[in-house]
Formats: C-alpha cells, structure tokens, sequence
C-alpha cells in the first residue's frame, strides 16, 4: 500500500513539473512573439494625428499588422537613434536630421520626402488677421515657439520673425518649447498668449475648437520638406510596406485633410 502511494505521489509530482515548465515555455513564446509582431514608427510631434488616422486605415487594411508609434521633437528622436534606439523606420519633420542617422549609419536605405508641412500662428484670445504684426501686440505678453534646434518649425519660425524685422522686438517675450506639440500645448492652456506651431496641429479639432490661427505664407515662412527613412531595425521589410502605404497616392487626400502638401512625392 505504501508503495503505491509513494508511486502516486511520484506520478503527481512529474505531471505537475510538466505542466508549470510546459506553460512558462509557451508564456515566453507569447511574450516574444508580442515583442516582435510590431512595426516601431519613430515620428516627429506634428505628425500626430495623421498618422493615427494613417495607422488605423492601414490596419484595416492589413489584418494583423501592427504598428506602434513614438512622438517627439526630430532632434531628440534623432539622437535617441543615434544612441542605439530600437526603431524601425523614422520620419523626421527635417531633412537636415536624416543626414545625421545616415552619417551614424543607422539606416537602410535613402531618405523620401514623404510630405510637405506649413507653419501656422495660433492664439485662443487674440485676433490674428494682422498676420505676423499681431505679434507686437503690447497686450501679448508670451509667445510659445519651439526650439530651433530641435525643431525645424522653430527654425522657420524665427527665421520668418527675423525676415520681418519683428524678432528682435519679440524675442524678451518667447517661451522655447522642447516641440511644436509643446508649443501649443503652452498655448492651450494659458501658459502663453500665441504659439507658432505646425499647420496640422492648428487644424486638429481640439485647437480649431479653442481658438484660431493664421497660416504663415510661402514668401513669410517656406514649406518644410518632411523626410522619413528605413532604419536597421527588425522589421525592415514590414517598416518599408508601411512607409510605402503611407506615401501612396490612396493616402493623399489624408494627408490635405491635415494641411500638408504631398505633390512633391510624386
């Protein structure tokens, strides 16, 4: 009798060590799997919600693909990449930033203009049918702009303000923005009078709903040429697709819906 229940417990304990290292081995499995299946999309702050709507009709379209996006200012993605950051396709709000991921050679492939973006003047308190002059307004006492160093619609920006001579006159009252998302963030809330931030974001629906903006014309500030590329990531061939989706023609109405130019694409 003790035999055969030394027998049971011995058959009890081998079934039960097969069932937990069984269960970890497919739990590992799954965790790795869910690590792997994604796209990583590094993109700049003004892309936000275009690429969410880029993201959803792609998705839709290609059952089972999965994307994941990151936002920031080009500079500091830019040097996250740089530094070793498991991305697999950047789109930049800049030129300028790719050449810099392709002197690291962090990339796979040549750079593509995928769109091209406009600067705009916002406020939710002030009229802006003076255009740039509104900046001078002595009751503006804070003017939100993103850092030019950073952020290619800082640069434009403060170039358009030193072009009209209005800089000089303005800079003791500019807060610097780590980002144009920033930037109007600033804005939004009270913490500054006026933002120069990107077309799209003053189109969003939650800007639009709280105040208004001025477009910054071709002669005041230039288009920005907004570059992406193919990085040496895990996914490169799923990263390229996706790139190539969003660059196609079927995505430029998208694209105007959120006040960028795509001409130059094609």
């Amino acid at each position: 009798m003790d035999r055969l229940i030394r027998f049971g417990h011995l058959f009890f304990t081998i079934f039960t060590l097969l069932l937990f290292f069984g269960c970890k081995k497919e739990s590992g499995h799954q965790k790795n799997s869910t690590q792997n299946s994604f796209v990583s999309v590094a993109a700049a702050a003004n892309l936000r919600d275009v690429l969410e709507e880029l993201k959803k009709l792609y998705i839709t379209e290609n059952p089972g693909k999965k994307i994941e996006l990151t936002f920031g200012s080009s500079g500091l993605l830019t040097q996250q990449i740089v530094n070793g950051a498991p991305f697999d396709l950047f789109l930049s709000a800049d030129s300028s930033f790719i050449e810099k991921i392709k002197n690291e050679n962090r990339n796979f492939g040549k750079a593509e203009i995928y769109a091209l973006g406009k600067v705009a003047m916002w406020s939710s308190a002030f009229d802006l049918s003076e255009g740039l002059q509104t900046s001078l307004n002595p009751e503006i006492k804070k003017i939100a702009i993103a850092d030019p160093e950073l952020a290619p619609y800082g640069k434009n920006t403060v170039q358009a303000l030193k072009n009209t001579g209005i800089y000089p006159k303005i800079e003791h009252k500019i807060v610097w923005a780590e980002n144009i998302g920033q930037a109007a963030q600033f804005a939004a809330t009270g913490n500054a009078d006026l933002a120069f931030i990107a077309l799209s974001t003053a189109m969003s629906k939650e800007m639009k709903a709280k105040g208004n903006y001025y477009l910054l014309s071709e002669n005041e500030a230039a288009s920005i040429p907004q570059s992406g590329i193919l990085l040496k990531g895990k996914k490169q061939t799923e990263a390229k697709q996706f790139f190539d989706f969003i660059r196609s023609r079927k995505t430029a109405q998208i694209w105007q819906k959120y006040g960028y130019q795509t001409e130059i694409r094609h």
